[in-house]
């Protein structure tokens, strides 16, 4: 139902940054927490970040507290990672989603993959050592 499409990825030099951005359609865009996840080669989906519906609650994975930023301007349907101090181990497609109920109060510890229902094509962030 909501459409999201990410940009903003690319390649960077260890301690750079990025921002990436996810577009999304449709008009209850606002009703929706959000969530970043991103997989490398090989590996399982990663949760890296959230945030509620009304941007008052945010949620980032131990790998990015600190140096991630998460935020959403919902008048222009528009969600945000931005990504500081990049380190090599950051490499992998980013996904942005939109959570699978609405108006959600409260994820149960980290989100899970299983908690959204819409999600992106990804874009790549390849950070060199």
């Amino acid at each position: 139902q909501v459409q999201l499409v990410e940009s903003g990825g690319g390649l960077v030099q260890a301690g750079g940054s990025l921002r990436l951005s996810c577009a999304a359609s449709g008009r209850t865009f606002s009703n929706y927490a959000m969530g970043w996840f991103r997989q490398a080669p090989g590996k399982d989906s990663e949760f890296v970040a959230a945030i509620s519906w009304n941007g008052g609650r945010t949620y980032y994975a131990d790998s990015a507290k600190g140096r991630f930023i998460i935020s959403r301007d919902n008048a222009k349907n528009t969600v945000y990672l931005q990504m500081n101090s990049l380190k090599p181990e950051d490499t992998a497609v980013y996904y942005c989603a939109a959570d699978k109920i609405v108006f959600r109060q409260l994820f149960r510890g980290s989100p899970l993959t299983g908690d959204f229902g819409s999600w992106g094509q990804g874009t790549q962030v390849t950070v060199s050592s």
